[in-house]
């Protein structure tokens, strides 16, 4: 006899409270991570599917391992770099010292260590203090507290400098949690990213610390511009010059937010997401042809007093957040467009602003995320446009 043959057998017994209730945990374990489920969900975000939100989040967690190695390994490269010329400082660099793994950016254990001394207290920071606001809300509102903040909690930990301060992060994570997230009923009901609500409130409240050329690599005296701080000012052709080739740039090799510069590492996780169904292809494709339609628009007005217009969507793809974005903010299904035809349309909005953003503003090189709130802010309105098409072509063929 399997075991869903068992159950199903004992099931009724649950409801009677019989003696059997006490193998309940174990039955809804195996339901939910092993079997399909036998019941669907009734709420957002997902009302017609068989996939409960147990396991969407799981999968998206699962879906950011690929990020969270590449920004280990990629923080400690850039800092055991910058050690070489400026010397260790701060705690971390005392405790791995005394621990004798040294400062070698050439010895693989040595970065992903050090990088984990930086992004561990982020996201612990992150789960402690935005867990107890949601905590807190489920309280009010006598729910059980869902898996929808383990997601928001490490994408909002990997889209941060690592020179983030805690306390900072702390912040930003309640801001995400309350008013992106729970002032509109929590998750599946929110109409912002959650995580990028927060990282765009410190942005724009603490612009010394989210940005500029010595928030990237934690070593004193270090200064970095980014592949995009640099494209904007010099024009992609100089990055080979500081240092900074497309490979490199498409592996993540490259200063930048903990989990954001790896492309690759994005891209690995957006073919589990799509192999497992949980990311919608449609919006990747209208990302992918906004951005690759627009950017080959400027490359052929071009300018000659902003560089930026000579960038090729190729680049766009391998520097700043565009691909973790696209991957897993774009995806996101609650803030995003819910008819087909508008998550095309929701995509290619987001793919036309980042490169909008980048090029055309001076002030703001990166553009992802300011593009990502941007279109989660049109999303209903591109659904319900959809949705009015679609009756009106309806009702023409019965007229």
């Amino acid at each position: 006899m399997g075991l869903r043959n068992f159950f199903d057998r004992i099931e009724p017994d649950f409801e009677k409270g019989g003696k059997y209730e006490r193998y309940f945990p174990i039955y809804e374990m195996i339901e939910s991570f092993i079997y399909t489920p036998k019941t669907v969900t009734t709420v957002a975000p997902h009302a017609r599917s068989y996939v409960d939100m147990k396991r969407i989040m799981t999968y998206v967690v699962l879906a950011t391992i690929p990020c969270i190695l590449m920004g280990l390994y990629n923080v400690g490269l850039q800092t055991n770099t910058a050690i070489a010329t400026f010397g260790p400082s701060g705690w971390r660099a005392a405790i791995i010292d005394a621990l004798g793994i040294g400062f070698n950016p050439a010895n693989p254990i040595a970065n992903i260590l050090h990088g984990a001394m930086y992004f561990l207290p982020i996201y612990i920071t992150t789960l402690v203090a935005g867990g107890i606001f949601e905590v807190v809300f489920a309280t009010i509102r006598r729910h059980e507290v869902n898996e929808g903040f383990l997601v928001s909690s490490m994408l909002y930990a990997l889209i941060l400098p690592s020179t983030t301060p805690l306390w900072q992060v702390a912040l930003g994570i309640i801001f995400g949690v309350v008013i992106g997230k729970e002032v509109f009923g929590g998750t599946g009901k929110n109409f912002l990213n959650p995580a990028l609500t927060g990282r765009a409130f410190l942005y724009f409240a603490y612009p010394a610390q989210l940005s500029g050329d010595s928030v990237w690599v934690a070593v004193d005296g270090f200064t970095g511009a980014t592949a995009l701080a640099v494209s904007a000012a010099e024009g992609y052709q100089a990055l080979a010059a500081n240092g900074m080739n497309w490979m490199d740039s498409f592996i993540g090799f490259i200063p930048g937010s903990i989990g954001e510069t790896s492309t690759i590492a994005a891209l690995i996780g957006l073919v589990f997401l799509l192999v497992t169904k949980i990311a919608n292809y449609r919006m990747v494709v209208g990302c992918m042809a906004g951005m690759i339609g627009f950017s080959f628009l400027l490359n052929v007005i071009g300018s000659d007093t902003n560089p930026m217009f000579a960038m090729p969507w190729y680049w766009h793809l391998v520097v700043g957040g565009y691909a973790f974005g696209l991957v897993f903010m774009v995806t996101e299904p609650v803030s995003g467009s819910h008819t087909n035809m508008g998550r095309y349309i929701y995509g290619a909005l987001i793919g036309f602003m980042v490169v909008m953003i980048r090029v055309v503003n001076p002030a703001f090189p990166e553009g992802m995320m300011l593009a990502i709130l941007f279109g989660n802010v049109f999303a209903p309105l591109i659904d319900y446009f959809v949705v009015q098409a679609n009756i009106r072509r309806r009702a023409k063929r019965h007229v």
